[in-house]
């Protein structure tokens, strides 16, 4: 059981994680992340959606006809995109100003709707949260991630206007990591995010290349004919 459960949040997180695998959702990851709070706020969002969207069509799928599961599963995630619209619209208005667009159109998003076919409708309750959460937060670190990465080379700060999601008491916890830095306006405006995420792309494809390499060096020897060893 436990290794189901494992292998589920590998599968979330680093394996087929939505953004540097499935390449799922790139419009609202590349378009908001010039900050970490942004990327942190839109992934918040998203992992709230996809957590209740999978529960419930884990819930119904016994009872929902195959002919129009799609339309069903729609209609779900569109209901939970409202009432995140409208809880972020009431406790993080100016979060939700700065988000606009992005929020609503997570009902598009096809990490979403990509997990409620492939996985919710295929498996119990607890299977459908742990996937919901793995997923939902192997996008998020990609959001925060390629928003840290922005924010550095783009302001030289990180966690600028932290209080938007934290409250007044997070206004002191912008950090000026590079002082007197004049900014590096490609990192901000999109064709930085396409670079970023081809860093962040490049870099989960050498780590797992050196994985690999090193999987099969400690594989043991196999034996051929004659008494000889040789490796795979």
């Amino acid at each position: 059981m436990s290794s189901t459960y494992g292998n589920i949040v590998r599968n979330g997180f680093w394996d087929n994680n939505p953004g540097l695998v499935q390449l799922l959702g790139l419009c609202p990851l590349l378009a908001v992340t010039t900050n970490v709070v942004n990327g942190l706020g839109l992934g918040l969002a998203t992992v709230a959606v996809l957590v209740l969207s999978n529960i419930t069509v884990s819930l119904i799928r016994s009872l929902v006809p195959q002919e129009v599961r799609i339309p069903v599963f729609v209609l779900v995630i569109a209901s939970f995109v409202t009432a995140v619209e409208l809880t972020m619209n009431a406790f993080f208005h100016d979060l939700y100003k700065i988000l606009g667009i992005f929020i609503p159109l997570i009902v598009t998003n096809c990490v979403i709707i990509g997990r409620a076919e492939a996985f919710a409708s295929k498996n119990r309750f607890r299977f459908a949260l742990a996937d919901g959460l793995a997923m939902g937060f192997g996008f998020t670190a990609v959001l925060v991630l390629l928003g840290g990465m922005r924010e550095l080379l783009g302001q030289g700060t990180l966690l600028a206007q932290a209080h938007l999601m934290f409250g007044e008491a997070a206004r002191g916890m912008t950090l000026h990591v590079i002082d007197n830095y004049r900014g590096f306006l490609l990192a901000i405006l999109p064709p930085g995010a396409f670079l970023g995420m081809g860093l962040l792309i490049a870099l989960k494809n050498t780590i797992d290349s050196r994985l690999a390499a090193r999987a099969v060096r400690a594989r043991p020897a196999e034996k051929v004919e004659g008494g000889a060893e040789a490796t795979a």
